[in-house]
């Protein structure tokens, strides 16, 4: 991998705090992401493509829905794939990652899941899997961290809610199997999961602003850790663009939505529907 001290040595201090940004999600895939080596850049494409994962299955609802210009595609690009493989048709996989053929040649197959979140569920773990195969220790053990603590969140919630576990895991690691068949309070995790106690104490809060501000502060700390010693690396850079991504996110964000968000949530999850796409 190569190191990047001019790239890095320019970036901003971020903090999770922070209301205003100098750089967003966008600019990183306009300015810096011609810098990088071959290499590299297939580490920020599996950034990228959480967009695409989502502008799929869009468009798997409806042709003429609006895109996140985020991703690596176009929607006439996504539009070919999806006519390229219903029709049964071969597609390059240097084209395409090799998990979005899989899923979309799946979901023909079946002729489209009868509840589509088990097509969104799929599509996660797949782009899971896909992500934690990469040749990069770092960014590999990143994924399989928020597969962690995402799948565990969504066991606690779904246990506190006296909701099915197993149907909404996503993902095949061990960490899973343990959620999907454990009826112990820490699912048998807290010697395998050196953040479980972190997590529980997480779950039990109410407000879903605050809520959501301990994980993303939980995995701030996490690659702030991970990292330490990379100084000038692409693991600085991936962190940096991760870090930017949490805080858009939170300066889109107001207490009185969050707050109307969570009380939908929670009467959904009373009334006994799938759980959200918030608690995945």
């Amino acid at each position: 991998m190569s190191n990047y001290y001019y790239l890095v040595t320019g970036l901003p201090d971020l903090t999770l705090d922070d209301s205003k940004l100098t750089y967003s999600t966008a600019d990183f895939k306009t300015e810096f992401y011609p810098r990088l080596s071959a290499k590299d850049k297939k580490l920020f494409d599996l950034f990228y493509l959480q967009y695409d994962n989502v502008n799929v299955l869009k468009l798997l609802k409806d042709k003429e829905a609006a895109i996140d210009t985020r991703g690596l595609y176009s929607a006439e690009e996504l539009l070919d794939l999806l006519a390229q493989l219903k029709e049964k048709n071969e597609v390059s996989k240097s084209l395409y990652p090799a998990y979005l053929i899989t899923f979309i040649s799946g979901y023909y197959n079946n002729s489209g899941e009868e509840d589509f979140s088990l097509a969104e569920n799929r599509l996660a773990g797949l782009y899971y899997e896909y992500a934690m195969r990469c040749d990069n220790r770092f960014v590999a053990q990143w994924y399989e961290f928020n597969l962690t603590v995402n799948n565990i969140l969504v066991a606690l919630t779904a246990r506190k809610y006296k909701l099915e576990i197993a149907s909404v895991i996503v993902g095949d690691t061990e960490v899973c199997q343990a959620l999907r068949t454990s009826n112990t309070r820490d699912f048998g995790l807290s010697g395998e999961v050196d953040y479980m106690d972190q997590l529980m104490k997480i779950s039990e809060t109410e407000e879903l602003l605050e809520r959501e501000k301990k994980i993303d502060q939980m995995r701030w700390t996490w690659m702030e850790n991970a990292t330490f010693f990379n100084y000038f690396s692409v693991e600085r850079l991936f962190v940096f663009l991760v870090q930017l991504e949490m805080i858009e996110r939170w300066i889109l964000l107001d207490k009185e939505k969050g707050n109307q968000q969570f009380r939908s949530i929670i009467a959904s999850l009373k009334d006994g529907v799938q759980i959200p796409a918030e608690f995945r």
